[in-house]
């Protein structure tokens, strides 16, 4: 059987570099094709060097849909306006695309699923295959434990982490919304300041550290009278997010056009 031919926009990035080091020591893949904004100062050098893996003959470049027309699967982690862009790609060259990138708001999470009609496109806040465990769980508990329960969600990253919350602690938010049957939006408290009043029953809230190099702990509370249920996930390396992205990789190419998710390619 032929490898799979996998592609990588924001090559030039930490989570980049990682998916290409993953790429590399996984029988079966191939990198064929690299990608970064233009004017970044690693266009032009080897992939697999920026990644630490030594030379693989693949050139990190500037031109993202030259990326789609080579690739059998193209993986992304970058920025979410310039995913967007991708995500068009993806659709009109009908090639899978898996996106790590964080921080989408409503409407470019519309336009991806717009894309996602003429290709198969997964879409996820977390690609850590423990991680999608733990939204199934909090899912199932949220779903199991009545809003006597007060659900709050905690979560830290390093200091250069841009978006707040999370994307993996809205990603739980949402998972624990499903399972009471509410929209977040309606029940989401994103931040306490001053005489805020007692908690409104029914809220989920959201709390959020910054710091060091915390790779990223999460951990969702279910708290009543008594006693208190805590699922935890905790991530020492990114190549948690690799490992995943990769797998998610191998999953989707020959699905049908659609928007999926990591419950999909883990069957959760």
């Amino acid at each position: 059987m032929a490898d799979l031919e996998i592609g990588v926009i924001g090559a030039a990035g930490r989570m980049g570099a990682a998916v290409v080091q993953e790429i590399s020591e996984t029988e079966g893949c191939v990198l064929v094709a690299a990608a970064d904004n233009a004017g970044h100062p690693a266009l032009g050098e080897d992939a697999g060097t920026r990644a630490g893996v030594g030379a693989l003959g693949i050139a990190i470049g500037d031109d993202a849909a030259a990326v789609f027309e080579r690739s059998g699967v193209v993986i992304e982690f970058s920025l979410p306006d310039a995913t967007v862009r991708h995500a068009a790609m993806a659709g009109a060259a009908a090639t899978p695309h898996v996106i790590g990138t964080t921080g989408l708001d409503a409407a470019q999470e519309r336009a991806v699923r717009d894309a996602a009609g003429h290709a198969p496109i997964v879409l996820a806040p977390n690609m850590s295959l423990a991680v999608n465990i733990l939204f199934a769980l909090t899912r199932q508990v949220a779903g199991i434990l009545d809003d006597r329960f007060d659900i709050e969600i905690f979560e830290m990253h390093h200091k250069h982490k841009v978006d707040a919350p999370s994307g993996t602690a809205l990603g739980l938010g949402r998972a624990a919304a499903e399972g009471r049957g509410v929209s977040l939006d309606a029940v989401s408290q994103m931040a306490r300041q001053g005489q805020t009043g007692a908690r409104r029953k029914g809220d989920i809230g959201f709390a959020v550290l910054r710091g060091g190099d915390v790779v990223g702990e999460h951990t969702v509370t279910f708290a009543v009278e008594g006693e208190r249920l805590e699922l935890t996930h905790k991530a020492s390396s990114r190549r948690i997010f690799s490992r995943g992205a990769v797998h998610a990789a191998r999953w989707a190419p020959g699905r049908a056009p659609g928007l999926y998710g990591m419950a999909d390619v883990l069957g959760l």
